[in-house]
């Protein structure tokens, strides 16, 4: 256990830097959109090593899929009540701007926050994997130098993949989003736990341009456009599929409702329908 329990460390330190963090930039309410940088930051930090352990652990720590399964539901659960109110996700950025949720600007400097908080904790990795603090670490360092990528089938497959697996888990979530948060937050760390479980083999379904540069975009295989391509324009594709279906149109872009009627059907009592007809 001695390999997790270094892991485990780094995850702590990480959330605690991310909630810290948090708590500071709360005294600016006009700098609401760091906290994106954060909540990127401390999503793509810990599932770098949680890819780690997945890679390596299974294998070379004899850890089993169950426990790499539980690690990823921790942490995506953690992330989800740590990281309450910001989302992390380019994808769901969007989103809230399609929902006209949020301004232009906001929705701009949101996504740079993103990307730059992800660009970070790549980074703050490569210095915590050079440490070699576990067996695990000094194994990468000698022969996982170059990451492994998570794209393992064509281009077009994996655009398909990332866009059917955005479009059930953003219905789901536009379906569960006023909900409590003791239902969603679970609900959700479940839902793309088994999304990146049953995607391994052609995606890994990150859903989350920002997580996936984080994590596969340096790799060998593909080029930086490619991985654009699957990473940023599945996931959007599923996302404004979902909720077009889900709404039956976009704000941002349509007022008229395209799919449903908005008809309103009025009943009327059938005393007073009596009473008009004598």
């Amino acid at each position: 256990m001695s390999e997790l329990d270094v892991s485990l460390g780094y995850f702590l330190a990480v959330v605690a830097f991310g909630a810290a963090f948090r708590v500071l930039f709360r005294k600016w309410p006009c700098l609401s959109f760091a906290a994106e940088f954060t909540t990127s930051f401390v999503l793509v930090a810990c599932w770098l090593e949680v890819q780690t352990i997945i890679e390596i652990g299974e294998w070379a720590g004899g850890l089993g899929t169950d426990v790499t399964l539980t690690i990823r539901f921790v942490v995506l659960l953690t992330h989800g009540v740590i990281c309450a109110g910001a989302t992390g996700n380019p994808s769901l950025t969007l989103m809230n701007f399609l929902l006209l949720e949020t301004p232009t600007l906001h929705t701009l400097l949101a996504l740079a926050a993103q990307f730059l908080g992800a660009h970070l904790a790549l980074i703050v990795a490569g210095y915590y994997w050079a440490m070699e603090l576990n067996d695990m670490h000094i194994i990468k360092n000698l022969i996982l130098r170059e990451c492994s990528t998570a794209l393992r089938v064509s281009l077009v497959q994996g655009v398909y993949s990332e866009c059917v697996c955005a479009f059930i888990f953003y219905l789901i979530y536009l379906s569960l989003r006023c909900r409590s948060a003791l239902i969603r937050v679970p609900f959700f760390a479940a839902v793309l736990t088994l999304l990146s479980h049953a995607a391994s083999g052609y995606t890994s379904a990150f859903l989350n341009p920002s997580l996936a540069y984080g994590l596969t975009f340096y790799c060998p295989g593909f080029t930086f456009t490619e991985y654009s391509v699957v990473y940023c324009l599945g996931p959007i594709i599923g996302m404004t599929l979902a909720l077009l279906l889900y709404m039956g149109h976009i704000p941002r872009i349509f007022a008229k409702n395209l799919l449903y009627s908005q008809k309103t059907h009025v009943q009327v009592p059938k005393g007073d329908g009596d009473k008009k007809k004598k």
